[in-house]
């Protein structure tokens, strides 16, 4: 499950970027994003636990977020930046949060986090679990077309992945208004579309707000899947926010500098 190359970047200085895909979502699902960046920057996959069915151990365990770092961590490379979407880019947050990781800036795509533990209420709970499939639904109706097939697919899905994962999915959302912020000290990019059926825009915001070097990013026609329904303006959004660091970045070894002179 290790990260590893899935498309080089012929520049001698290629920004290294690892993508994460979301709950039961695969790297497939960045295709038409990888072409869309072209050679702007490297990309790199890793398949963890949660991004497929077939085993279903992950959702009894507690510790994904270990998971997570390690992975990273075992990837034996320094990534210039984090692209994780959904469930992921959640728990990538916590992770950062927790000091499990060296801080890298991150894009966070369709988050789920609220600002205070007193915005969850029994309509929440309700509407995350009587229409928990329809998350589902959107993205298999972008990989097969819609229909009563979509649908029906989506609820074996869910039913696949069960109380155990709906619990790691919720409880993790739950944990969101608890977390650290003020420690995610790498810059990060905040993004959603504006028809996303699974996570609020206002959310979104809330979170590019308390983070202490973030920013928000929302794109026109579009739901809960940016990377395969609007491919282009994300990898443009990506690409500018890593270009925006640039200049930061050579500023910061500047001043390193300076200071060992002196």
């Amino acid at each position: 499950m290790w990260p590893e190359p899935r498309r080089a970047c012929s520049a001698v200085e290629a920004r290294r970027v690892l993508l994460l895909p979301g709950l039961a979502c695969r790297a497939g699902d960045w295709d038409a994003f990888a072409d869309h960046v072209g050679d702007r920057f490297e990309l790199w996959d890793v398949e963890l636990p949660w991004h497929g069915v077939e085993d279903l151990a992950w959702t009894r365990r507690g510790d994904l977020g270990r998971l997570l770092a390690g992975a990273v961590a075992d990837a034996g490379t320094r990534f210039d930046a984090i692209v994780a979407h959904s469930f992921s880019a959640s728990l990538l947050l916590e992770v950062l949060a927790a000091g499990m990781l060296r801080p890298v800036p991150v894009v966070l795509v369709s988050p789920l986090y609220r600002a205070s533990a007193d915005d969850f209420d029994w309509a929440t709970i309700s509407h995350y679990l009587n229409d928990f499939h329809l998350i589902f639904a959107e993205a298999l109706t972008l990989r097969r077309g819609g229909g009563r097939r979509a649908d029906r697919a989506a609820r074996l899905l869910r039913d696949r992945i069960g109380p155990y994962g709906w619990t790691r999915f919720f409880e993790l959302y739950l944990r969101s208004p608890l977390l650290d912020l003020g420690a995610v000290t790498a810059p990060g990019l905040v993004l959603c579309g504006d028809g996303d059926i699974a996570t609020r825009s206002a959310d979104c915001r809330r979170l590019a707000a308390a983070l202490p070097d973030g920013e928000y990013r929302q794109l026109a026609r579009c739901g809960h899947f940016p990377m395969a329904q609007r491919p282009g303006p994300l990898a443009d959004a990506v690409a500018a926010f890593l270009d925006d660091l640039a200049p930061r970045r050579t500023a910061a070894v500047t001043d390193d500098v300076s200071l060992e002179l002196m």
